[in-house]
């Protein structure tokens, strides 16, 4: 029995090592330039009436809908702000099992950003492989719209890379280690975003 848990110690063990590590690769290079790249844009598509949309798969669906809500609610319990236009296309069931029946799953995510989109939005598509077929045709539906295309990848960045104005690489194939990078980033993203458009008055801390 200890024997057993010393080995199941040191798969966690290098878990967290191996996700420190890959953090620590981000430190080094543009990594963080293009997240403050990213923050400028939507905290100026914000001002002006834009909005930012967010979609993945698995995982990355779950991020999308926990990055939305930080800025549709509330990010820092310090900062009690008006809400930042923010839409998670993963969450309505109805709308993604209509979708998956009728024209294909792979569909989902280019109809939504046709439907809901305009020029002047930001996309933020979160994929670790790159190569998902639902985030490749939304990302050239954004293209098609005028709407800037960011991405959160792994994996060397897939198909998506060439299709995106802005990509944060994560210098990962280990999925965990991708998503766990991802969501790091993306509540850093939000930060700045929200800091941002505090300093500019465009939004207000609440009572």
């Amino acid at each position: 029995m200890e024997e057993t848990t010393k080995i199941n110690l040191d798969g966690i063990r290098k878990l967290f090592i191996d996700s420190i590590e890959t953090k620590k690769q981000l430190l080094d290079g543009d990594c963080l330039n293009v997240l403050a790249r990213m923050g400028d844009s939507i905290a100026n598509a914000t001002k002006q009436g834009g909005k930012l949309m967010l979609c993945g798969n698995g995982g990355s669906a779950a991020d999308a809908q926990h990055l939305a809500a930080e800025m549709l609610v509330r990010l820092r319990p310090k900062n009690n702000r008006e809400g930042i236009a923010a839409l998670a296309l993963c969450q309505d069931t109805s709308t993604i099992t209509a979708c998956g029946n009728d024209f294909g799953y792979n569909k989902l995510y280019e109809r939504m950003v046709k439907s809901l989109g305009k020029e002047g939005d930001i996309l933020l598509a979160i994929t670790t492989s790159g190569n998902s077929e639902n985030i490749i045709l939304a990302l050239k539906a954004a293209k098609e719209l005028g709407i800037k295309a960011f991405g959160f990848l792994g994996a060397g960045g897939g198909s998506a890379l060439s299709l995106c104005d802005e990509a944060f690489l994560v210098p990962s194939n280990d999925t965990g280690r991708v998503q766990e990078s991802h969501i790091t980033a993306g509540h850093a993203l939000m930060e700045y975003v929200e800091d941002r458009l505090l300093e500019d008055g465009f939004i207000a801390l609440e009572d």
